[in-house]
């Protein structure tokens, strides 16, 4: 598989990195170079006695050195796969030595090991079980009753009263949540507190949100009525987890999924890793989610801009996004991409996924032939071929960017976003799949 220097860098943890590892792509760094059909490895000096041994997974993208470095991947090991991305022919096909094989080897029992674990003993007796249930269940009841009463205050005060208060006045209903055992609903919560509420347009956003926790609190009290993807989609919104084993013991799609992009972001303790994916043959995507402790290694490496040939596991719900990788075969080359023709079919397309399941908030998309444009009140806009046109979610910076790579011309992109308003993360140019840093 061939990998492009921009998919390389978009791996590095920080730009420091990145600059370090630009350095490490030079031949006269390494003493020893090869590679073969699943990885590379090298040898470089550093300041030890010992050179830093370093080496790639190129089936299941991952990094190992044996430098200090907390940093993953290390500047080594972006060094080592930039030099390989810009001249394959300065590694020398050769057998795997031991210190490869055995991290490889252990790479894939470890893997194995999952797909085939099954639950052993340790099972809670069911009465205890139920009644734990039980407990959650009445906290979370009156941590709904709590927050709906919140709500009508707010709507009942108008929100033109919301103008003295600050972000604790939204995180002190979060903990309120957080203690009820609902973390879903702390975080919706949090989500009214972090709206810009000096940007036009905020008061349509803070509503959105509130109307869909709203949504939530009274679905989850008929839960019972309600089909069984629905309850899903319910629970999860609350903060009822979904067992990992019984995604991955559900039905799997196979399909060569195309890496659309990749962003961290911290959360409390925890770095969270939002991946979106698109199946090329059953158009359909996919949002992997890994959680992590700061510094700690994500168990999957997912480069925008690749292929994987793979098979996901799909949580519950009523129009089912989030997903597990159960297996990767390894990496493709991109398969054809097609996105929609304007934003008429876009418009549709989320009405539908709305009938089905109103608590939808930001939807992923690929649209063909759109430009950026400025309108006469100077909001920058994404304007498809039949003059139709919506807010393009960003800085000007990003606008600008967009519209030198456009030349002029029409683009297809990738956003996500609502009806009113699109994020662009990723742009095709010259069919080659650029993600936003």
């Amino acid at each position: 598989m061939d990998f492009s220097e921009e998919q390389v860098l978009a791996m590095a943890p920080d730009d420091s990195s990145k600059k370090s590892g630009k350095e490490l792509a030079n031949a006269s760094k390494w003493g020893k170079r090869a590679c073969s059909e699943r990885a590379l490895w090298g040898e470089c000096q550093g300041s030890g006695k010992l050179p830093y041994q370093a080496q790639v997974d190129l089936v299941a993208v991952a990094f190992k050195c044996t430098c200090p470095s907390r940093k993953f991947p290390c500047k080594h090991g972006l060094g080592l796969m930039l030099l390989y991305a810009r001249d394959k022919k300065l590694f020398t096909e050769s057998p795997e030595p031991d210190w490869v094989t055995d991290w490889l080897d252990k790479r894939s029992a470890r893997e194995e090991r999952k797909i085939e674990k099954k639950e052993k003993g340790g099972k809670t007796d069911p009465e205890t079980q139920a009644k734990r249930q039980a407990t959650r269940l009445k906290r979370v009841e009156e941590g709904m009753a709590d927050v709906k009463l919140w709500i009508k205050d707010i709507i009942r005060n108008g929100l033109h009263a919301l103008s003295d208060r600050d972000v604790n006045y939204f995180e002190a209903m979060g903990r309120r949540m957080v203690d009820a055992q609902a973390p879903g609903l702390a975080a919706m919560v949090r989500q009214l507190g972090e709206i810009n509420r000096f940007q036009d347009g905020w008061r349509d956003v803070f509503l959105e949100q509130v109307i869909r926790i709203y949504l939530v609190i009274e679905g989850f009290s008929r839960l019972d009525h309600l089909p069984g993807n629905l309850q899903a989609e319910l629970r999860t919104w609350v903060g009822f987890a979904q067992s990992q084993e019984e995604v991955k013991a559900g039905a799997g799609i196979r399909d060569t999924w195309m890496v659309l992009s990749r962003r961290s972001e911290q959360e409390d303790n925890l770095t969270v890793e939002r991946t979106w994916l698109f199946g090329t043959t059953t158009q359909q995507y996919a949002l992997i989610l890994q959680f992590s402790v700061r510094n700690a290694v994500p168990e999957l490496t997912l480069i925008p801009g690749t292929c994987i040939d793979a098979e996901l596991c799909y949580f519950s719900g009523a129009t089912p996004r989030r997903a597990l990788v159960r297996q990767q075969f390894g990496m493709v080359e991109p398969g054809v991409v097609n996105g929609l023709k304007n934003w008429h079919e876009v418009a549709d397309m989320l009405a539908t996924a709305q009938m089905i399941n109103p608590l939808v908030a930001a939807s992923p998309v690929i649209i063909d032939g759109v430009m950026p444009v400025r309108d006469s009140n100077n909001r920058w806009l994404l304007k498809d071929g039949e003059g139709y046109g919506v807010v393009l979610q960003g800085n000007d910076d990003r606008a600008w960017k967009l519209m030198a790579v456009s030349g002029g011309m029409p683009l297809r992109l990738f956003v996500l976003g609502s009806a009113q308003a699109f994020e662009p993360l990723g742009v095709w140019i010259d069919e080659h799949y650029v993600a936003w840093a």
